[in-house]
């Protein structure tokens, strides 16, 4: 490594170990944004239950033997910022509506336009509106829980799940609608 950031280096680590640590939790986080790989969504979704389950039963370490609570709650805060990447990648959905539908047709112009110069299979209309309201459902109001329910927000975290449930409401009232605006728009833009 060059030396140019050794100072940045020997604030976040240490140690052989610290380093190896520091990357792990920079390669987790990095694969947290992976959430179409079902392996991964499992053994997250595991680690989760794990992490933060009630029950006082002892905790297995990869080796076998029973983990200090200090690898517990490393793992506990290794997973926890693993969702806030998720609720990061996604966080147009756990804000305000204006907020959504603007990056939501962002979103789907650019998704369009790589279906249009072929760099996509499907046409992202056809499954547009129905495909937002399974991602809130199986995702975004989960995470959102996932979040609220370790309290990584304080007494924001509510706001963010009550923003999430609410843009689904207003998606499913209005979201058809705003699929054909998108279409028009990105038709209006194809004709200049």
């Amino acid at each position: 490594m060059s030396d140019e950031y050794s100072s940045l280096r020997s604030c976040i680590y240490q140690t052989e170990a610290d380093l190896r640590r520091f990357r792990q939790l920079v390669v987790n986080a990095v694969m947290a944004t992976d959430i179409v790989d079902k392996e991964l969504q499992t053994l997250r979704k595991n680690r989760w239950e794990a992490a933060f389950s009630n029950v006082s039963a002892p905790i297995p370490s990869a080796i076998g033997n029973q983990q200090s609570q200090e690898e517990h709650d490393d793992r506990k805060a290794t997973i926890v910022i693993e969702h806030l990447i998720q609720a990061s990648d996604v966080s147009h959905t756990m804000q305000h509506w204006h907020i959504y539908k603007e990056w939501n047709k962002r979103f789907f112009m650019e998704c369009h336009r790589a279906y249009k110069a072929g760099r996509a299979d499907s046409d992202p209309s056809k499954n547009w509106y129905r495909g937002e309201i399974g991602f809130f459902d199986f995702y975004v109001i989960p995470l959102a829980k996932k979040l609220e329910s370790c309290g990584v927000f304080g007494v924001s975290s509510d706001e963010y799940l009550n923003y999430a449930k609410a843009n689904r409401d207003e998606w499913v009232r209005e979201g058809e609608d705003m699929v054909q605006q998108y279409l028009d728009e990105y038709n209006c833009d194809d004709e200049i």
